[in-house]
């Protein structure tokens, strides 16, 4: 006569499972009855003009009319920096083997960064020139830069 194949341990996890899944019935039984929510219409909630959060919906006669076309979307555009605007100033500094110096305006006495590439003729050291700004990587860069 063959014994059975199910062993004590096997009878008692199956037991405990069965409880623990009986369990999470009740508990969720329990939890439907005892709610308070009552469904969606309960959960509602509106924001008042004042930006308050209320159970009573708002007074359609304080309703204002907003025109979706003058809603913009987006960043502003910035004005334009005074870039187009030719500038005067000094060759601070000009190193040509590395191709890069610094120009001093004459109004402000500001530095800008020049490249050899921003250059239409050749300048040294001391020379006057004209120049246009324009946003670089680390700031204002003079480009278009021409000997007085």
């Amino acid at each position: 006569m063959a014994s059975s194949q199910e062993t004590y341990n096997k009878r008692d996890k199956e037991k405990k499972r069965l409880k623990k899944r009986l369990d999470k019935q009740q508990k969720l039984a329990e939890r439907k009855a005892n709610s308070q929510g009552g469904g969606p219409e309960n959960m509602i909630a509106y924001v008042d003009e004042n930006g308050h959060i209320t159970d009573t919906p708002p007074d359609p006669a304080n309703r204002k009319k907003i025109d979706a076309g003058s809603i913009e979307i987006g960043v502003q555009k910035r004005e334009a920096v005074e870039a187009a605007s030719i500038r005067k100033g000094k060759v601070e500094f000009f190193n040509t083997s590395k191709g890069f110096g610094f120009i001093k305006e004459l109004d402000t006495q500001e530095k800008y960064f020049v490249h050899v590439n921003g250059v239409t003729e050749e300048i040294k050291e001391n020379d006057m020139v004209t120049f246009e700004l324009e946003r670089g990587f680390k700031g204002m860069n003079a480009v278009r830069v021409k000997k007085v």
